[in-house]
Formats: C-alpha cells, structure tokens, sequence
C-alpha cells in the first residue's frame, strides 16, 4: 500500500497544530481542534478526439474550531506560519465570544477515545498524480474515437477527475491523525440522432475511491471492463433511437445498481442525516419525513430491505479511517428488516440525542469540511442496501416479471424538501415480457413516495449482483459544500411502481 504523500509530510502541519491549540487553550477553550489539508485535484475532458482542457488545483490551509463560553468559533488561514496559526486561534476564540450571546444551548461533544498520532490511507495502487497527463489523455481520446466508430454516435466526450485529499488532524484531548485518500471519476458518454430524436448513451461505470488501476488494469484486479462497455454503447444508442416510447401506467421494476444508487442516496441517504431529520438543514435541501421520534417503528421499506451506514468498505468514496472530529469511522444500521433503526450523525448530533449515537452513545464518524476554508458538518456516510446472501442473480429477477422494466444507469431526479415524494429516470430501459428482456424502451420515468416503493421491494439480488456506485458532486449547508459518497447495492425486484412518460409530462 502506498504511504503519506512526502510532499505533505514536509509541510509545517504539525508545529503549526501545537501554536494553535496551545493558543486557544491558553485564552480558554474547552475544546479545539485543529485540520491542516492539502487537496489535489486534476480534470481532463476530451471531445471527439481532441483534447478540450487540463486543469491541475492545489488547496493548502488549515481551520482552528473552539468551543469557548459554550458556543463555537471558528477561522482558517493559508499563510503557513506560526504567528498565522495564533492569529488564526485567536480569531476563532473571538468569534465564539460574540457567539456565546446568542446560543441558548451550550455545544456538547459526545465522548470520543484520544487517537494517539495514527495513519491511515485509502485502498489503491497508482496514485494517478503519479501518471503523465499525457498518458491520461491518450486513454480519454482513445475512448472517444472507438465510440465514433458506431454508426449512430455522431459525438463522443470522455473525461477524468482525480483528487487527492491529506488531512492532518490534532485536538486538545491528544488526538492526531495523519490521513490521504484518493479518488477518481472516469466517464465517457456517446450522443447522436435524427431529425427527430437525439439522445444520449454514458458509461455506467461508479466514481470511485480507487487509483488509475481502476482505468488501465484488468476486471480481475478491479477495474471496470471499459473494451467491453465501449464496444457495447453504440449499439445501445443505436438501440435507445428506435426504441418506442414507453407506454405510463404500473410496472414491476427489476432496477440495476447503477440507477438504484441515487434512489437510495435521495431517498435514505439524505432522509436519514440526523440534523435534517431535527430541521437543522432547511434552508439548503428541507429536513426529512424520517424524524426520531418514529425510530424503531418507522416502516421505510419491506421485510428484505437492510440499509447500513458505512466509513469503512473498501473503495468507498466517504470511506475514511477517522473523521473531521477524530472519531474513529465505523460501520451501523440505518434500516434493518424495514424498519427505521439509526441515523447519521457527528459528535454535537451525538450529544445532543445520545440514544441515537452509537457505542456509549459516541459519533458515528459523519464530520467533513471540503476544504480547510470550511468548517466540518454533519455529511453522508457511506449508505448501502445489503444483498441476500443467498440471493437470486439479477437474471433470475427478470424472470420472476411477467410484465416490466429493466432499469439500468442513473440519469435525472427531483424529490421534495421532505424527501418522500420523487421521480427519478435512467440511461437505459429494457422491456420485460414474460420473464425475459425483448428491447429497449424510451422516456421512461418511476414515480413514488419513499415509502411505498421501498415497501414494494420484493426481493434483493446476491452478492454477486452488488455494485458500489456514488457521486462526487454531493452538496449540503450554507456556505456550500461539497462530498464525495458512494452507495453499494444489488440489484432488486420492485412490484407496481408508477411508470411515467416523460415525454408526454414535458408537454403539459
């Protein structure tokens, strides 16, 4: 496994974390932290063979946080000396101070074991910072040119977006960790048309938290199958322009991981954050239906749905060894046998409810700033629909439908402020009749309530059916921010769900 970037090593994080806390202890806070990170990011994207842009950005800074008077301060800075990181400590004891007048509740942190300078580093094999932007780009314009190969691609994009993320953590209490991980976006994407249709046909490969192996190695050490996938895309596309327009009515749904992972991102994921859930993110995205009171009774889904929140699976794009409050990341219940059983939630959460938290009532890892610029929130873990473990393989799902849709890629949703009412669409819909897949389907879109589809969830694929897909893009609070979080699934058999056209709705 490779180590901590040497390159962040020898920046000054660690002197500049003892003048801040010692500056803050001394003016009287009971609490403070202190994050230093240095954030690498790289974008390519290529069209049509020829390279569109290259962007390289470097974020370095670091953030001091007290809870002083009982209210929270909070700074940050990006000169890297001593007399800025005192500075810095003083601005955020000062900033508590005007604070304490105004907060009725004073800040609690729920207990957490003192992590004594330990290292952790995401699970990858080449850092893709490591490999010529030449040679990335060569592989994006290669996509590209096998797309326009088919007959019924007129344009074709491919992209990358790579980050690498070091964190340096240190608090009052005696916690220090030292923290890097890596992640990385590939995508492509073929349009063409007529002059009556155009449409669009992408990858459905996940984002994930995996290094370039996962673009240029074989499936067998977990990269995605690209020859197979770009060798199949013009024909879906080709496929997808024909196809017939999808008649509204009730279908029973078998739906691949590629598209139920952002059905599960808005509908669980985000309904299931406990400061949502307490009304405490209203403003940027409403709260939630999914409020404590109703833990243990709630029925969000049918019997065989069991939904975990997770910091720790392997390649997860919110995996982490220890949150932006030191915590130690672990995995828990969120929905078990249908039933509403946890929630997300950070150390103030944790105090605040500490029958929600977990062990003795701890945090379960759920902070994160985007930047050092940004203060840490309450974000998504990790959220995943479990597989039986004896399950059926996603054929044997399609044959147990008489009458359905196969749905597969993600492509455009809408859900409301309370997370309970959406719709969401896909790249590619497959007709079922009598057990087996006959042809494509056009404007397709399912409609529900959270819980009534959750609750016509008949049955959920093995493990072999189990995909780990997720977003880089997701954004919370004010000032804005934003995540990286991945949702593992399998596929899984939905009965009588209401089946939009959204051609004939766009009409209307």
């Amino acid at each position: 496994m490779p180590g901590i970037d040497p390159a962040f090593l020898a920046l000054p994080h660690r002197r500049l974390g003892e003048v801040a806390l010692d500056r803050a202890a001394a003016l009287g806070a009971t609490h403070a932290d202190f994050r230093f990170e240095r954030i690498r990011s790289q974008r390519i994207l290529v069209r049509d063979g020829a390279l569109q842009g290259a962007a390289d950005g470097d974020d370095v800074g670091f953030a001091v946080r007290v809870v002083h008077r009982g209210a929270w301060g909070f700074a940050s800075g990006v000169v890297l000396t001593d007399a800025e990181a005192r500075r810095v400590a003083e601005t955020a004891v000062a900033v508590a101070e005007v604070a304490a007048s105004m907060t009725t509740r004073p800040v609690e942190l729920a207990p957490e074991p003192v992590h004594d300078d330990v290292t952790w580093v995401s699970s990858y094999a080449v850092n893709p910072f490591d490999v010529p932007t030449p040679d990335k780009t060569a592989v994006l314009t290669d996509w590209t040119e096998r797309l326009r190969r088919g007959a019924a691609v007129d344009h074709a994009t491919a992209s990358l977006l790579a980050v690498q993320e070091n964190k340096y953590y240190a608090d009052l209490a005696g916690t220090r960790t030292t923290q890097q991980r890596v992640r990385l976006q590939p995508a492509f994407e073929a349009m063409g048309g007529t002059s009556e249709v155009f449409d669009s046909m992408a990858s459905i490969a996940p984002p994930v938290g995996r290094g370039w192996e996962y673009v240029v190695g074989t499936p067998a050490d977990g990269a995605w199958d690209w020859d197979a996938e770009l060798a199949e895309v013009p024909d879906l596309l080709a496929d997808k322009l024909k196809a017939p327009s999808v008649e509204a009515g009730r279908y029973d749904l078998v739906v691949h991981p590629s598209n139920l992972w952002l059905t599960i991102h808005e509908s669980i994921g985000h309904a299931t954050e406990l400061d949502r859930a307490l009304g405490y993110e209203a403003n940027y995205a409403g709260t939630s239906f999914a409020t404590p009171d109703q833990l243990g009774s709630l029925r969000y889904g049918s019997p065989v749905m069991h939904v975990t929140g997770d910091r720790t699976v392997e390649h997860g794009l919110a995996t982490i060894g220890y949150d932006d409050e030191g915590v130690a990341t672990r995995q828990w219940d969120i929905v078990r046998d249908g039933v509403l059983v946890g929630f997300q939630l950070d150390r103030p959460m944790a105090a605040l409810m500490p029958d929600l938290g977990g062990e003795d009532g701890r945090s379960n890892g759920c902070a994160y700033a985007d930047s050092p610029g940004h203060i840490p929130i309450q974000r998504m873990a990790n959220v995943s629909l479990q597989p039986d473990p004896g399950g059926p393989t996603t054929e044997e799902l399609i044959g147990r439908v008489e009458r359905g849709i196969y749905v597969v890629g993600d492509k455009s949703w809408s859900i409301d402020m309370q997370r309970f009412n959406f719709q969401f669409t896909g790249q590619r819909f497959f007709r079922i009749e009598d057990g087996r897949v006959v042809g494509q389907l056009r404007d397709v879109a399912y409609q529900a309530t959270t819980t009534d589809f959750w609750g016509s969830m008949e049955a959920v694929g093995g493990p072999e059916t189990w995909l780990l897909g997720g977003a880089f893009n997701c954004g919370k609070a004010q000032p804005g921010q934003v995540a990286a979080v991945s949702h593992g699934c399998p596929t899984a058999l939905f009965r009588d769900v209401r089946i939009l056209n959204t051609a004939e709705e766009g009409g209307q």
